[in-house]
């Protein structure tokens, strides 16, 4: 545990489309801790930008910075706050200084999808990692060396990673406890009016029970069996067979509960992986087709245009994860 006379020092680093819900919360928490009536300063930060120029987040809010990416001091510690579009913002002179900087002994982390950044420096090979969960399913096919957790955040020895979002809130609250104690972060989650805040194995998403209205413990066990084998899909006999029902049964309750068959709804599990493949990452038509599990092209491309009005050759957005090299 650190001395309460000794601030921990911090260095932002804004990439340029960052997510600016989760970079406030994690300031905001350093802030209120050295808001704390004992009148000390625990905290100390700077906002860095790879030219010094103010960072336009993704909402379009532009947040002006302390200067460019420069040498650290080995005692502060670095965060890679992005979000959309990181694969074109992590440029290679922010991967150089990234490399050089983490060579010093600090402790490194990343909000949400800044773990990419990391991956990109070679710095969380074989390490247990998170990222926002739009995200993750484009990490995941890219970084086969990256254990990636479905938790709001991770922290393996000097590296942390988040969510994002609220999860920010979350991960720095459970570093104030471990700079200075349980009651520091207890003072400064009161003040944040967040009463409960999570642990890091805590899910990203809403569980498949209350997300879908779901009651029944033999469906919810099927659709998260199906969510777990996108791109080798079981059979609906052998879902069947796991859940301990029929095949019959198996499709009743997916009739009274969701509104749907088993097919359809696994059908929409594995578009929906597609789509986000196609629009986060440089995966041709042809790879995403296999990662998602379709047999044939043609299937493929049907069932897209059929759910989504396009074909995936024409589908895709700007935030493209584009793998540069090995971990």
């Amino acid at each position: 545990m650190t001395s309460p006379d000794t601030p921990q020092s911090y260095a932002f680093v804004l990439v340029p489309g960052y997510s600016q819900l989760g970079f406030a919360c994690a300031l905001e928490a350093l802030s209120l801790a050295n808001r704390h009536p004992d009148g000390r300063t625990y905290y100390t930060w700077r906002l860095l930008s790879e030219t010094g120029d103010a960072v336009r987040a993704y909402n379009g809010v532009t947040t002006a910075v302390d200067g460019p990416l420069t040498e650290l001091a080995r005692d502060e510690t670095i965060v890679i706050c992005a979000g959309e579009d990181v694969g074109n913002s992590a440029s290679k002179k922010l991967i150089n200084w990234l490399r050089r900087e983490v060579r010093r002994g600090m402790d490194f982390g990343a909000l949400s999808s800044g773990t990419y950044v990391l991956a990109l420096a070679g710095l969380v090979a074989g390490k247990r990692v998170t990222t926002h969960w739009e995200y993750r399913a484009a990490l995941t096919e890219i970084l086969p060396d990256v254990i990636m957790e479905d938790a709001i955040f991770s922290i393996d020895g000097r590296v942390f990673t988040t969510a994002g979002g609220a999860a920010s809130m979350d991960m720095m609250l459970e570093r104030i406890k471990a700079d200075y104690g349980t009651e520091l972060a207890t003072w400064v989650a009161d003040q944040m009016v967040y009463t409960d805040p999570r642990l890091p194995d805590h899910a990203q998403r809403m569980a498949l029970q209350p997300r879908a209205r779901v009651r029944n413990a033999k469906l919810a066990m099927a659709m998260q069996i199906m969510d777990n084998n996108i791109e080798d899909p079981l059979s609906p006999d052998e879902i069947s067979q796991i859940v301990g029902v029929s095949t019959r049964q198996l499709e009743r309750l997916f009739a009274k509960y969701a509104g749907t068959s088993p097919k359809r709804h696994y059908l929409r599990l594995r578009l929906e992986k597609a789509r986000d493949l196609l629009r986060q990452t440089d995966f041709s038509v042809t790879d995403v087709c296999v990662a998602c599990g379709f047999k044939s092209l043609s299937h493929f491309s049907k069932s897209y245009r059929a759910a989504y009005g396009i074909s995936p050759g024409l589908d895709g957005g700007t935030a493209k994860l584009v793998w540069k090299g090995g971990v």
